[in-house]
């Protein structure tokens, strides 16, 4: 750990000359994971060319190492530096149900870079933030990953724990926030749809707690404006009541607007995931 704090003081600047090396050894080394990034492309654009898709692939990858340099940066970020780079739009949207009594989810992408997501909301919200997360085996970086995600507060619930004191979000209002483009095993409970033009399966946490506690949802929808800065704008998804929707409505509308997040800058997406392996 002392080694990453010690890394992470570096300037941000500094840290992108160690991925811009990642970056060629991603590119042109080892070519990462080159042929999973292919087939998405190609099934998700099929209507760009060759040299398009090769253009979006590489710029993946640029944005894939840079993610490594900035997420490192986010254990000793001041909060200062950090909302210059990070700036957050209708983040009221997400917190006024929680301040009326009634917890708010938060449904987003593997779009780049997340991690700051998770610490951007847990540094503007006025209200109690919970971040479900899948536990990572190795301990060591498991540790790691929650003193990030928690470098201004907020709490991270392991998923497995989560699902055994969720009912607590009647009583115990509070924002919680959700990947749920995630492939969930075979082992899960699981909803097939198409998701950029090829069969996929999806968790339904956000579907079931929303319908099941009359819970407000919204979608995360990140922009990078440039280098080491983002936008991340709040859109409301969902709200109850639900006695009308129809089953899958929620996970429906956030494919849709994660398609549409993407498509508008697809080199954010996390290509090289086997996301469409059902």
């Amino acid at each position: 750990m002392f080694f990453f704090r010690l890394l992470s003081r570096l300037p941000l600047s500094v840290l992108y000359l160690i991925t811009d090396i990642l970056y060629l050894v991603a590119r042109f080394v080892i070519r990462y994971r080159k042929k999973v990034i292919d087939e998405n492309l190609l099934h998700a654009f099929p209507e760009l060319s060759d040299k398009e898709r090769k253009k979006v692939r590489n710029r993946f990858y640029r944005n894939f190492t840079d993610t490594f340099a900035e997420t490192i940066k986010i254990l000793t970020i001041s909060e200062v530096e950090f909302r210059r780079r990070f700036v957050i739009v209708n983040q009221e949207s997400l917190d006024n149900p929680v301040k009326n009594g009634v917890s708010s989810l938060m449904v987003a992408g593997h779009v780049f870079n997340w991690e700051f997501g998770v610490v951007g909301i847990n540094l503007n919200s006025q209200v109690p933030v919970d971040t479900v997360y899948l536990k990572v085996n190795n301990p060591f970086f498991n540790e790691l990953m929650k003193k990030i995600r928690t470098r201004f507060g907020g709490i991270i619930t392991e998923k497995k724990e989560f699902r055994r004191g969720m009912l607590t979000l009647g009583k115990d209002p509070r924002v919680v926030l959700l990947g749920s483009d995630q492939r969930p095993p075979s082992s899960e409970s699981r909803y097939k749809r198409d998701f950029l033009n090829r069969p996929a399966v999806f968790f339904e946490g956000a579907e079931f707690l929303s319908k099941k506690m009359n819970l407000f949802v919204h979608f995360g929808k990140m922009k990078k404006v440039k280098r080491g800065h983002y936008h991340y704008e709040f859109i409301p998804l969902a709200k109850p009541p639900y006695d009308s929707e129809s089953p899958h409505s929620i996970t429906d509308r956030f494919c849709e607007m994660l398609e549409e997040n993407i498509r508008e800058q697809p080199d954010l997406y996390l290509w090289s995931h086997k996301r469409w392996k059902i």
